[in-house]
């Protein structure tokens, strides 16, 4: 019998792969202090983990633990060295999110493009007759717009642009110009210079030491002033200081940021009374149908590990 510790609650569509197969048992806690952590996974077999932080001192009292699920496809809040020194597999939900950040990316495009809360309020306010006071908008045809990361999402998105008759440009060293060119897009070899030329530019890579506060001042004083930024990828990515005082200075037309470098954001986070940024509660991946694929293939893979069926593209290289 093997058992399995859910840290924070998942879609019951991965609860009830659990419940069918009699070879396991399973706990699902909500609290994700550490402390309280080492009592639940000292005896498990496997477990999940959605965004809390598991850090070292918690994998290391897990005696019989080999595999982590991770439920998203970052992992960035597990202790990958300790991880590494128990020789556990870490596993991601490869597969399940890419619709649903490709679609969120181009709803905060089209928010921030379209002006939407000023034009909203607008109306709601009893302005209407104000509207040729507003700032226009603009389109997004015809727009550059850069893919920093060319996985699963970024070729979601490709679709996407590709559809309102954007010119996608493509940035990722390990993907070659044949799949690139064959979506529909440019590979280009340097981020940082194809930053100055972009209308757009969405980030999908890491956070590592390469990449922490790569979108800072001096980036953004490079870019066009009609650009807007957006990072549904990692917190951390962007300088949130930086990406604040450009915003103020007209540097650049405006930002979506899904996550942040603090979760939640500290209540004195400048960008959350910036009226230039489109915020959301990290919640890219929040759809109905996000959650239901998420929470089945994160289970699945536990059970595909034990069963020595899990997909080599799932696991996470430590």
């Amino acid at each position: 019998m093997k058992k399995i510790l859910i840290i924070q609650p998942i879609h019951e569509a991965g609860i009830e792969l659990l419940k069918k197969n009699p070879d396991y048992e399973f706990e699902v806690v909500e609290k994700i202090d550490p402390e309280f952590l080492k009592t639940k996974i000292k005896n498990c077999d496997g477990a999940s983990i959605r965004t809390a932080k598991l850090p070292g001192n918690v994998i290391e009292t897990a005696n019989n633990l080999k595999i982590i699920s991770r439920h998203g496809v970052g992992y960035d809040n597990i202790d990958l060295e300790v991880s590494k020194k128990k020789n556990l597999t870490l596993a991601i939900t490869a597969t399940a999110n890419a619709i649903a950040v490709a679609e969120h990316v181009m709803f905060m495009l089209l928010n921030i493009s379209k002006r939407k809360n000023m034009y909203d309020d607008t109306v709601k306010e009893g302005k209407f007759n104000d509207r040729n006071k507003l700032p226009k908008t603009v389109e997004l045809w015809n727009k550059n717009i850069l893919i920093a990361g060319f996985g699963r999402i970024g070729k979601a998105l490709i679709k996407r642009c590709l559809g309102f008759e954007m010119k996608v440009f493509v940035y990722d060293p390990f993907v070659s110009q044949d799949i690139i060119e064959k979506l529909g897009g440019i590979k280009v070899d340097s981020m940082e210079e194809t930053c100055k030329e972009m209308d757009a530019i969405s980030l999908h890579i890491p956070l590592n030491d390469k990449t922490k506060n790569i979108i800072n001042y001096g980036l953004l004083q490079s870019m066009k002033k009609n650009c807007i930024v957006i990072n549904a990828a990692r917190g951390g990515i962007v300088n949130e200081v930086d990406l604040d005082r450009a915003l103020k200075e007209n540097l650049i037309f405006g930002a979506g940021l899904d996550v942040f470098e603090t979760e939640p954001p500290e209540q004195n986070n400048p960008l959350l009374k910036n009226d230039k940024v489109f915020l959301s509660p990290h919640t890219a991946s929040f759809t109905e149908e996000c959650m239901t694929r998420m929470g089945k293939e994160t289970i699945q893979n536990i059970i595909d590990f034990f069963d020595n069926k899990l997909e080599t593209s799932k696991i996470v290289k430590l």
